[in-house]
């Protein structure tokens, strides 16, 4: 059988860096599938696949776009999270996840995903016990380690990396900065969205205390790690959380959402768990008690991208018998 890789999954997203770090580490020979467009559109999935539909076609997907012309596919399920949409686009989603992809899983009897919370929530939502679900976890650029000799910072501030969208729950912390006086925040986010993220923080009246950052490279996302007190990660939803394990690669510790699976599960005691998703005031007091102790934590161990490489790789080898 011939490996065609939907090698479209690309830019400086989730996504598109997993897919950056692991296509170039597949352990077996693969062709480009040479499709235009984007994988994220719905139509996408009705679309013609050329040597896709061949019988000796099998495609890999970093992503969650399915085709359903192809003759297989493995797809790269990394969380549910559209499924949680608000408003219209929750049904949308719903159709496309119960129709397109639950078929294209189905037929494929395997799917790959990220992390432990994610498996448990693909189990219930595939609802076929002849699926496989297969953790491949995720890794983490040689570019996030801590920097021997960093010095402590004389006007500290606490990093957030991510965008506006409502599981991210950023809003939580723009409204903590109006009690949390001493704070300064950096903000990693998507240019597009800056414009109307700095109104958001104009409204609370912290915008003098909040700098947007978009564009950065690995390198200069692991300064900014390793110049903040700590990383901020309020998300309510994660299907992994790379920012998370990217911030604590770097020494700097993580204030998160403890009802956040994911995320939990990857800063462990390396960081401060916030009891309430919402609760403005424990957040400024999380924040605040952050600059001020500013404190390192050790790196973990694991998170290799060969080895989720390999993972994927032996599946699609399985697959191919």
């Amino acid at each position: 059988m011939t490996v065609l890789v939907d090698d479209r999954y690309r830019g400086a997203h989730g996504i598109g860096r997993y897919a950056a770090e692991v296509l170039p580490r597949l352990s077996l020979p693969w062709e480009p599938l040479h499709l235009g467009g984007t994988p994220f559109s719905a139509v996408d999935a009705i679309r013609p696949v050329g040597a896709a539909a061949a019988p000796s076609a099998l495609v890999y997907s970093p992503g969650y776009g399915a085709l359903m012309r192809a003759r297989k596919q493995l797809l790269t399920l990394h969380d549910l999270i559209q499924l949680s949409s608000p408003g219209l686009g929750r049904w949308k989603f719903a159709a496309y996840y119960s129709g397109p992809i639950r078929n294209v899983v189905r037929r494929a009897g395997v799917v790959l995903t990220v992390s432990e919370t994610s498996a448990r929530a693909l189990r219930s939502w595939v609802n076929d016990d002849d699926v496989e679900i297969v953790n491949a976890g995720n890794g983490c650029s040689d570019a996030f380690h801590p920097r021997a000799g960093t010095s402590e910072q004389s006007d500290p501030y606490v990093l957030f990396v991510g965008n506006g969208r409502a599981h991210k729950n950023l809003d939580v912390v723009l409204d903590a900065l109006a009690s949390a006086r001493d704070v300064r925040l950096v903000a990693v986010v998507p240019e597009r969205e800056i414009a109307a993220l700095d109104a958001r923080a104009a409204h609370r009246r912290v915008d003098t205390r909040v700098r947007w950052v978009s564009g950065v490279d690995d390198e200069k996302l692991a300064d900014l790690y390793r110049g903040a007190a700590a990383t901020v990660m309020p998300s309510t939803l994660e299907g992994f959380g790379l920012p998370a394990l990217e911030s604590i690669r770097c020494g700097t510790p993580v204030v998160y959402w403890a009802g956040c699976e994911s995320v939990a599960e990857i800063v462990e005691d390396r960081g401060h768990a916030v009891t309430s998703p919402d609760d403005a005031q424990e957040w400024a007091s999380a924040l605040t008690e952050a600059v001020v102790t500013e404190r390192r934590v050790v790196p973990p161990d694991g998170y290799d991208w060969n080895r989720t490489a390999a993972i994927i790789s032996d599946t699609i080898t399985r697959l191919l018998d």
